[in-house]
């Protein structure tokens, strides 16, 4: 990835990569364009897996703390208690 990628937030990357794929889906590019397109879409998608796998690591870490004990007694935050 280059930094420019490391810099863009999951949300701007999809997009991005949306925009790419309807681009590259309508043709009308020359060669040379459409394997700049690719080139692009294929950085896209890894900067999304790369968010996306970040995120897949962080709900396994927040499930496995919970699973070993390491969150508040009632479990739930307290979100029961707030009710009165």
């Amino acid at each position: 990835m280059t930094e420019t990628d490391t810099s863009l937030g999951y949300e701007q990357a999809r997009d991005e990569l949306i925009e790419v794929v309807r681009k590259l889906e309508a043709g009308g590019t020359s060669l040379e364009d459409s394997l700049a397109l690719w080139e692009r879409g294929e950085e896209l998608a890894r900067v999304c897996r790369h968010w996306l796998e970040g995120a897949r690591a962080r709900l396994d870490s927040a499930l496995a703390a919970r699973e070993a004990g390491d969150t508040p007694a009632d479990g739930d935050g307290g979100a029961e208690e707030d009710e009165g």
